[in-house]
Order: structure tokens, then sequence, then C-alpha cells
């Protein structure tokens, strides 16, 4: 008699996976701090708006759809506020460059005699409104490239690859850098939910009204986020020797003077001889403390992101740009510092302006996001 049994036939499901390329968050920060250094070097406006130019770029390319990833627009807006800002100061409170293209004339208003120096209102001149300018505009680059660094890598993606020796610290800096974001998007979906109620969200009346939903969220949110550290067993550490906790601490704190002085060393002309071996120096003293620091502070990470070929690019991409910038600053002060006195438009070099456009690496060597076909 034939077998009537059924036989189970194996049929395949097609799977929709998506494969994603992470990136050492470290690489990302190391290559923002590089852009941001970069930016500290001049006030070219024509540099500082390829800079931010560059960030924007990269961001756009490798942003995900991860919330923390809306933060490059608000750091974009505080930077265009704190130029502007910078201006309405000028303008209000005068600027020691002398002008003598007068652009307009606010009322002055007296001040007695124990303010001598200080000036409200009177005449605005061009030259004041662009010292201010380039100078509001560096440090608007440099808001829009930590920026960058957050919509690309969040801190808390970084806080995961810290050494254990500095894990509680970037705790608290994590959660620092989280509370304005926090309170953003708790704004904007109290907003939202007062205008479907037909409530005014504007003004002072719905500032009130929405003020204290924002700040009892938050309470509560840092009261969760205080428990959930303490089961998570934060703070608690391993008992080390004592000379190992001494030696340590010799290290941190010698390699982190070393790497001051260093610094301070490279940034003024007398300093040039001994500034890179003394900042070398205090930085291997200081990765020794941090290593050794790490024993106090056993913890284990889930799925680390190796630190890998395409890591040590992205974080090479931005330090050459820092680098570049910084020697172009020493050999032509003139290009990467444009004066006002006389007024005179400012001019791109060419070699610093080559320089900077290695900071788009990332977007040749990084993978971008794609859906594997069905």
């Amino acid at each position: 008699m034939p077998d009537t049994g059924v036989r189970a036939a194996r049929t395949t499901v097609p799977v929709h996976r998506r494969t994603r390329f992470e990136l050492h968050p470290g690489a990302w920060w190391s290559w923002s701090l590089g852009l941001g250094t970069a930016a500290t070097r001049t006030t070219n406006p024509l540099l500082l708006a390829l800079l931010v130019a560059v960030a924007g770029h990269v961001v756009a390319v490798h942003r995900s759809s991860a919330p923390w990833a809306r933060s490059y627009t608000a750091f974009a807006k505080l930077a265009v506020a704190v130029l502007l800002i910078r201006l309405a100061f000028t303008a209000v409170l005068g600027s020691p460059v002398p002008g003598t293209h007068v652009l307009f004339t606010l009322p002055e208003i007296p001040l007695p005699a124990w303010a001598q120096g200080i000036r409200l209102g009177g005449p605005v001149s061009a030259e004041a409104l662009l010292f201010s300018g380039y100078n509001g505009l560096k440090l608007a680059a440099l808001l829009v490239c930590v920026g960058a660094a957050n919509a690309l890598a969040g801190p808390a993606k970084l806080l995961k690859s810290l050494p254990g020796a500095l894990y509680e610290a970037g705790v608290a800096v994590v959660v620092a850098l989280t509370f304005a974001p926090h309170l953003i998007a708790d704004v904007q979906r109290l907003r939202a939910a007062r205008r479907l109620r037909g409530r005014p969200d504007r003004g002072l009346r719905g500032l009130f009204q929405v003020g204290l939903p924002v700040l009892e969220g938050a309470l509560e949110r840092s009261v969760a986020l205080a428990a959930a550290m303490d089961a998570r067993g934060y703070g608690r550490t391993a008992e080390v020797p004592a000379r190992v906790r001494r030696t340590t601490t010799a290290l941190t704190l010698g390699g982190l003077l070393g790497v001051c002085a260093g610094t301070y060393g490279l940034l003024t002309a007398e300093g040039g001889v001994y500034g890179l071996p003394v900042l070398l120096a205090g930085a291997l003293a200081a990765l020794a403390g941090l290593r050794l620091g790490g024993r106090r502070s056993p913890r284990t990470r889930y799925r680390p992101v190796p630190w890998g070929l395409r890591a040590w690019l992205v974080a090479g991409s931005g330090a050459a740009v820092a680098a570049l910038l910084a020697l172009a600053s020493v050999r032509d002060p003139g290009a990467l510092h444009p004066g006002v006195v006389p007024l005179a438009a400012p001019t791109l070099p060419l070699w610093p302006a080559a320089a900077i456009l290695l900071g788009l690496l990332p977007v040749l060597v990084v993978p971008q996001d794609r859906k594997e076909p069905s």
C-alpha cells in the first residue's frame, strides 16, 4: 500500500535584513574635534564656511534615523543664535576696533564717570561688525562640529567605548548632554498636544502651562535614572592595592599636567622646542594611568565596536585637517586671519582650503546603510 503520509515541504521565507556598518564612536568624535580645532585656528569666513559645509555634508550622508541624530539641527540653530548675539552686543556695547565706515548710529545712553570705557549705543561701523562677525563665526563653526559629533555618534554610544577609569565621569557627561535634548522633545510633545486640544501654546500663558509638566517629567526621569543606575551597580569599585592607586593617581595627574604644558608650548612661540615632546610624554603617562585605573571598574561590554582601519582613517582625517590648519596659521597668518582695517574682502587660500576638504574622507571610506534585497 503506498505511503499516504504528508511530507513536510521546506519553504524559504524571504527575510529582510538590514546590514549596518557601525564605526567606532571615538572615531567620529575625533574627526569632529579635529574639525573644531581647525576652526579655532582661523577667522577667515570662507574657510569657516567650508568647514561647516564639510561637517554638514558628512552628517547628511551618515546620519541615522535615531532621535539623537536630530541634535545637529539644534546645534546649527544655536550657532546662528550665537553669531547674531555677538553682532548685537557689538552694535550695542561698541567694539575696540576703530572704524571709519559708519553704517548707522544708535541712541547713546550717557553713563556715570565710574563706568568709563563702557559705551551703550553710538555709531556702529562696518569694521567693528566684521571683526565681531569673524570671531562669532569661529565659535559658530565650533558648535556645528560638536553637533556633528552628537548626530553621528551619540554620547551614549561613546560612553560604551570609554575605558573603565573614565566610566563614571562619562556617565555624568552623557547625562548632562542628553538633558537638553530631552527637554526640547518634551516641549515639542506638550505643545503639539495643546494645539490638538485647541489650547494656546505660545506666549507667556503657554510657556507657564508647558513649563510645569516639563519640569515634572525631568524630575521623574532623574529619579528613574538614579534607580536604574543603582540597580546596575553604578559607583561600585573593585579592591586594588594601595600602591596601584597611588601609581594611577600620579600617572594620571602628571600626564594631564604634561598635556597642558605641552599644548601651551605648542601655542606659544617660546615653547615650540619642548612643546611636542612634553605633550607626547604627558599623553603616554595619562594613558598608562587610565589603563591602571580601569582595574578599579571591572565591567563588560555588550557587542563592543572594534577600532579598525576605517576608524583610523576617519580619526586621521580630522587630525590632518587640524594639523594642516595649525601649520597654515603659522606660515601664512594673514590669509587665515584677514584684517578689517582697512576694510577689505577676505580671500580663499588654496592649500588650507584643500586641507579642509580632507574632512570629506569619511564619505568615501565609511559605507552607508542599505537594505539587502529580499
